[in-house]
């Protein structure tokens, strides 16, 4: 009867200490400090999306093999790794590829950038409290470019408005160090998920009309490159796995042209050189460089200074740095052919008149030849482009 007593005592307090481990206080809930928590995987490329091919007038065309006009875009390669996410349950999304984790519905409140690294900063959500602000190439991860408008998988993600509009706009954490019309010398890049740009912004506007949505990301950096010199004229990104040209192709050229140009090139005893597509162009913007830049030792293209760009004169007449294709296409709006192409801005992205409008490392796009159907503003038919290979 003792012995059976014991028993009962001895496995009533294993019950107790069972409780009081899996109970926690206030303190205790937030687990989130630990960012090693989340296997960031940096700099794993994830596809654009885009699986259809297009003629310079925007059309879809199906069919196209090497050697063929318009071989080369972005659908003939499919490069990256398929984009796959994990609803968690409770109000996040992990990125399976990247290993980032985010907040699944973003808040529908209008910020300036401070602002909006502040609330990341201080955001308790999850059980988690080491949420941040986003960078740029965090943000253009999960960008979706299969269809757009929006930019987002909606099914995994939702709109900060809940509806599909232009203002779609979310705030990244790299300040310009450039000067834009809007902005002045106080402006930052964000990331539009409806439009798929990204630009400067006004970092102190607020409100419904300046302020930009924010969506917080968990885990350790992304994004950061590891560039080598080959001394072959080549620079290899060991983050990637890409080798790129180290000098651009020289000349200005419209959209197919330039794919024929890339399918046709040997360099650097390579002959396998394509057009990168939008993502893997952008992971090659440094943004502590603009060609408007207050600080002299910050004045240049938007790229590491191991690359070289050709110089400009811009429509402003100041001296500046190109527009870089990329083989992905773009519409201007939903329903309307693709008669454009995405390029990344490695130098000033201009307004009509020259002036920087959009910031260095802006990502916008442009009609495939002159004379095609014009979007917002003026655009540039003949654009520079540096080519890209796989190494793994």
């Amino acid at each position: 009867m003792k012995t059976k007593r014991n028993l009962m005592l001895m496995m009533f307090a294993l019950m107790i200490l069972f409780v009081t481990a899996c109970e926690k206080d206030d303190d205790d809930v937030i687990a989130g400090d630990d960012p090693t928590e989340l296997e960031v995987n940096n700099y794993l490329l994830v596809v654009t999306g885009q699986i259809t091919t297009f003629d310079a007038d925007g059309n879809v065309i199906s069919g196209l093999t090497v050697g063929d006009a318009l071989y080369g875009q972005d659908a003939n390669y499919l490069k990256g790794e398929s984009m796959a996410y994990q609803d968690n349950g409770d109000g996040t999304v992990t990125d399976l590829n990247t290993g980032l984790m985010w907040q699944q519905v973003p808040s529908s409140d209008d910020y300036t950038w401070q602002e909006a690294v502040d609330y990341c900063e201080s955001l308790e959500f999850a059980g988690y409290d080491d949420w941040r602000m986003p960078s740029c190439k965090e943000l253009y991860s999960i960008s979706d470019f299969s269809s757009g408008w929006p930019y987002l998988n909606t099914t995994y993600f939702t709109l900060a408005s809940g509806q599909v509009t232009k203002d779609e706009q979310y705030w990244s954490s790299n300040y310009y160090v450039g000067t834009t019309v809007e902005g002045g010398s106080k402006s930052a890049f964000g990331v539009n998920h409806v439009t798929g740009h990204i630009k400067a912004y006004s970092a102190e506007a607020s409100g419904p009309v300046g302020g930009k949505y924010v969506r917080a990301v968990r885990g350790d950096a992304y994004g950061v490159n590891e560039f080598v010199d080959n001394g072959d004229e080549t620079i290899t990104d060991n983050s990637t796995g890409l080798m790129w040209m180290q000098e651009d192709n020289g000349e200005g050229l419209d959209w197919e042209n330039a794919l024929a140009y890339a399918e046709n090139s040997e360099y650097a005893a390579y002959s396998d050189w394509r057009l990168p597509n939008v993502k893997e162009l952008q992971s090659i913007v440094d943004y502590s460089y603009s060609p408007s830049a207050a600080d002299a030792s910050k004045v240049g293209p938007a790229i590491d200074n191991l690359f070289s760009c050709t110089p400009i004169v811009n429509e402003a007449g100041n001296d500046d740095y190109g527009y870089y294709w990329t083989g992905t296409s773009a519409n201007f709006t939903s329903g309307e052919p693709y008669y454009y192409a995405w390029y990344v801005a490695f130098g000033m992205a201009v307004n009509g008149e020259g002036d920087d409008f959009h910031g260095a490392g802006g990502v916008r796009f442009d009609t495939k030849y002159e004379g095609g159907p014009l979007g917002e503003g003026g655009e540039r038919y003949y654009n520079y482009f540096r080519l890209v290979r796989d190494v793994q």
